[in-house]
């Protein structure tokens, strides 16, 4: 089967690999759509993925086209999307409910082959049913609503907070629309993309700039979302929290990144600083916002491309250029 493929650091092919069996309790997907992502820059560099060459695509959609010989949940024609989680359920970690932080994380797309191909393999229990009025090839955006659903788990934010989220690429309009769901006051969006600015500002929005000073908001915000992983945006963001507020780290930054913080200032104005990492027990509520219109695709993908042109669209997503990018094989 054709399959993109990160073969060294810095290196992207596609090329032919063999087709996936699946193993007992396991499913094969004919990929419909596959999301690319932050992460998978990250592993274009050397990070994350354990070992070179590997499948990437973690946010995956498609159709069941062969199963294990103990599968019963899911049939062949089934149409699912695919939580990429793995985790080993024996850890100290899985064994307190942070799976996410599994001793043994593992993930589809990142650790093993995923959804940037003709064919994926998952196991079954990670395989969620679309229903008929969800389109196979939209449903690759499960995987990062599930993450910013997570987001929001960790922030446990109050009624009539006001949010400052900086990025408003695919994560940060996205945790935009769950903010505006989860009854904040206000909802701020920075970036200097101004493309990218207009669609926070058509998403609903309160105020768009290019940086926070233009908001003129001395008191600060009850919670600041940094959604860009940038090192300078992340700095800027833990000083615009407001007393008693609530930073998120939930962009990916790269392992060389650093902030300062101020000791004092947290403690006396008990402030915290949090992060959420990728999905955890929220897979199939994201399913569910999906379904119910919670994120308009049209809106949301930008750029659907033909699988051949991965190495392009992982330069077109560095470069910043429009929203979520998918591959269709």
């Amino acid at each position: 089967m054709k399959a993109a493929l990160i073969e060294s650091v810095g290196t992207v092919t596609v090329t032919t690999v063999p087709d996936p069996t699946p193993g007992p309790r396991q499913v094969v997907i004919r990929v419909a759509a596959c999301g690319l992502c932050g992460t998978d820059l990250h592993i274009r560099q050397g990070e994350f993925a354990p070992t070179l060459p590997v499948v990437p695509g973690h946010e995956f959609a498609g159709e069941v086209v062969a199963v294990g010989t103990e599968v019963t949940e899911r049939a062949v024609g089934d149409r699912v999307a695919v939580d990429p989680s793995l985790y080993c359920h024996e850890c100290r970690y899985c064994r307190t409910g942070h799976n996410n932080m599994c001793d043994r994380w593992a993930a589809i797309g990142v650790t093993t082959a995923g959804g940037a191909a003709e064919y994926a393999v998952a196991p079954v229990a990670n395989c969620v049913p679309l229903p008929d009025h969800v389109a196979t090839e939209d449903a690759a955006l499960i995987e990062p609503l599930s993450c910013a659903v997570r987001g929001y788990d960790v922030l446990r934010s109050t009624l009539a907070a006001r949010v400052l989220i900086y990025g408003s690429g695919t994560m940060g309009l996205m945790m935009l629309e769950l903010a505006k769901r989860t009854g904040a006051s206000g909802v701020d969006v920075v970036d200097i993309n101004p493309e990218r600015l207009a669609t926070a500002e058509t998403l609903g929005c309160s105020r768009t700039a290019g940086s926070a000073e233009e908001l003129d908001r001395p008191q600060g915000w009850d919670v600041v979302v940094d959604a860009t992983g940038n090192a300078a945006a992340i700095q800027d963001g833990l000083g615009r929290v407001a007393k008693a507020g609530t930073f998120l780290q939930f962009g990916v930054a790269d392992y060389a990144a650093r902030a300062v913080i101020e000791p004092y200032r947290i403690y006396n104005q008990e402030i915290t600083i949090t992060g959420s990492m990728a999905v955890l027990h929220s897979y199939e509520r994201a399913a569910d916002l999906f379904a119910a219109g919670v994120l308009d695709p049209s809106v949301f993908i930008s750029d659907r491309l033909p699988l051949d042109d991965y190495p392009r669209a992982l330069d077109q997503f560095a470069a910043g250029q429009g929203r979520k990018i998918v591959v269709r094989p």
